[in-house]
């Protein structure tokens, strides 16, 4: 864990830098989160696209790190060394002397960094008996992620095609299970590399969610209630917990440590709070977030910049030549350009929201083009070469489909038991944000020693109610277009856009609260009422995962044993066939399938059928079953207790060829 940690701080070292680039002023905290999300990114693609011509090994990565580095130079500017040392000292400032205001910020961090460890450390755990995971909806999901890793740390996958659907382009966006594999090419554990970057990641997005809070709406309180929401977002499903604990006998104690269930996920909820659906088993949006809000704040900034007003004496203002304006716009659109094979999703919600930018604020029309040309720039090709050869039917991802993943549920029943009050407070928010009108309002409680301390609030870029009820407008369309249409083959994918809108009215939310709290006494009461309904079905699933209520098994002992007997004895490249399954030991040794889980290859618009018929056809034993082998070109058969159950594979027909690898039940036999 300690060399996942060096490598993880000096990629966020070259990001650092580059953040003197996108922002003049912001603090040094968000510098150092920011940085390691975009040297996360281009980290990642520069080690792909050395991958492609020297494959995956110790020197390419090395090379890719040295290349993550060399922004370091940027700092030589005196200009901006001025700047990193005022950050240097006002991040120093804040941890110096003792308040309460200060401990209760370290309190802070440090409570959600203990959380993000805990959490995902459940992520992938490792024993004796095997290998297993603590995330209620990681079971399909962390072998999927283990197979593009060990693709490229064991089976030269290079260029990447699909691990599960050998001969394809492998189309998903791999750069975060790409950085997993360069990290344990210095001999890091799977494992602790996915806990180090899930964590580091984690903890940038609180920090990056948090300043874009406060960017949105000035307020402080409202920045730092706006992560919680987040991460432990949820509907009305602590009413169900409630009804469950009545139910049976146990004390409130024992049963807290026994939960028999998730809350916002399930039969009854289809929201799922977002740690547990989607930031432990979507690495990939775990890394694409943080970069898109980054990529959103200074969309904001620009949108903003032409409509602000002005707060006691003064204006103040970021003294920035529209030349420069443009220069940062187009390094953002380089930034934003990065994610086709990081979260390919959250680049479609940047495309949206800047064509409603454009069209709202035409005037901007050069800061919006130099964005353009920035992600076109890194996009297009990403895109080009991602599409070729590729297994996925397009057509699949568009579909009109009204209610979202609501079936024959009432479409606002629906929404009011998955989300429970957020709606609601997002019009409270919108209306006390407009009735707000001094800033008195918006800062009440804070003191003036922290006023004066604190001059990176940007108070200074206070913008008028309706420029940020017209920035929400694109997040407001994300919603409805995903209610009225499959933008996947799998209508629950959806959820990677919604979560957009959801982080885009975070701001309301958290400002409604906010405000309530320093308004008076009773609606404190109201206040802290608001936020626990908010939180406490999230809260209550994050709490079961972190405290290891969960212990579903992925792969049995033989299963891995097997596995790391495959690696010696067949080629990198070697082609298997197994049951179309998302847990087959085949997975572990880095070698491609013919076929594996049909639910992933749906989800990612592959027809599947033909294929998954002949490997039935092959297991059979049939007529046509040496020919099939043939015909794709497998080399080995695995046969298990899976393809014994699933496939009724027909041992008798394989054991005319022999045995290269074997364990317990499982058994690797040599086709070719």
């Amino acid at each position: 864990m300690l060399i996942s940690s060096i490598l993880i701080l000096a990629i966020a070292a070259g990001g650092f830098a580059l953040t003197y680039l996108i922002e003049n002023e912001e603090p040094f905290l968000w510098r150092v989160a920011a940085g390691n999300v975009i040297g996360s990114a281009i980290f990642g693609t520069t080690t792909f696209l050395l991958a492609m011509f020297a494959g995956l090994n110790a020197a390419t990565v090395i090379a890719a790190m040295v290349i993550v580095l060399i922004p370091i130079v940027l700092l030589k500017s005196e200009d901006r060394r001025k700047i990193f040392r005022h950050d240097w000292a006002k991040a120093k400032g804040k941890m110096q002397g003792a308040s309460v205001v200060k401990a209760l910020r370290l309190l802070y961090y440090v409570g959600f960094l203990l959380l993000f460890v805990f959490f995902f450390d459940r992520t992938m755990i490792e024993t004796d008996q095997g290998i297993f995971t603590g995330g209620s909806n990681n079971l399909g999901d962390l072998p999927f992620h283990l197979g593009a890793i060990f693709s490229f740390t064991d089976g030269a996958n290079f260029p990447p095609q699909n691990p599960s659907f050998a001969g394809a382009k492998f189309s998903y966006p791999f750069i975060a299970d790409l950085i997993t594999a360069a990290f344990m090419k210095f001999g890091v554990g799977v494992k602790d590399a996915m806990l180090v970057q899930n964590v580091a990641w984690a903890f940038s997005l609180l920090v990056i969610l948090e300043r874009f809070v406060l960017k949105l709406t000035n307020d402080r309180l409202a920045s730092k209630i706006a992560p919680a929401l987040l991460f432990l977002s949820g509907g009305l499903g602590f009413i169900w917990f409630f009804g469950d604990f009545g139910a049976q006998a146990k004390g409130f104690s024992e049963f807290i440590w026994h939960i028999p269930k998730d809350y916002t996920i399930g039969q009854d909820f289809r929201w799922g709070n977002s740690l547990i659906t989607l930031f432990m088993t979507q690495r990939s949006l775990l890394l694409g977030m943080p970069l898109t809000l980054i990529i959103l704040q200074k969309l904001w900034e620009s949108f903003c910049d032409t409509e602000t007003r002005r707060h006691g004496d003064a204006e103040k203002r970021i003294a920035e030549s529209p030349r420069h304006r443009v220069t940062a716009s187009v390094f953002a659109g380089s930034i934003a350009g990065l994610l086709p094979l990081i979260h390919l999703h959250s680049l479609v919600v940047l495309f949206v929201v800047t064509a409603f930018l454009f069209f709202l604020r035409i005037e901007k029309w050069r800061e919006w083009v130099g964005f353009g040309i920035g992600v076109c720039v890194l996009a297009i090709p990403q895109l080009a070469w991602s599409i070729s050869r590729s297994a996925t039917e397009t057509t699949k991802f568009f579909e009109w489909h009204f209610g979202w993943d609501s079936g024959d549920a009432n479409f606002l029943w629906f929404w009011i038991k998955n989300t429970g009050i957020f709606i609601p407070v997002i019009a409270i928010g919108i209306y006390m944000f407009f009735s707000t009108q001094r800033r008195g309002d918006a800062e009440e409680g804070e003191s003036t020693k922290e006023k004066e301390k604190d001059k990176s609030s940007d108070s200074s870029l206070i913008p008028l109610p309706s420029s940020l009820l017209l920035f929400y407008l694109p997040f407001v369309f994300l919603f409805l277009i995903s209610n009225v249409a499959k933008l996947a083959p799998w209508e629950w994918d959806n959820i990677k856009v919604l979560i957009y809108w959801f982080v885009g009215s975070i701001p309301f939310v958290a400002f409604a609260v906010s405000w309530m709290w320093r308004k008076s006494s009773a609606l404190k009461i109201v206040a802290a009422s608001c936020f626990l309904v908010l939180v406490f079905s999230g809260a209550l699933d994050v709490w079961r995962t972190a405290s290891g209520q969960i212990k579903n098994g992925v792969f049995d002992a033989d299963g891995v044993l097997v596995a790391e007997r495959i690696k010696r004895s067949t080629p990198l490249k070697a082609l298997f066939l197994n049951a179309p399954t998302y847990n087959s030991a085949v997975v572990l040794s880095g070698r491609q399938s013919l076929m594996r889980y049909p639910g992933h290859l749906g989800s990612h618009g592959i027809d599947y059928g033909a294929r998954e018929r002949d490997v039935k056809s092959i297991y059979s034993g049939g007529s046509n079953a040496d020919e099939l082998m043939r015909k794709y070109g497998i080399e080995y058969v695995l046969i298990s207790p899976e393809e014994r159950n699933s496939v009724a594979a027909n041992e008798q027909f394989f054991r005319k060829f022999p045995v290269v690898a074997e364990a317990g039940q499982y058994k690797v036999y040599k086709v070719k």
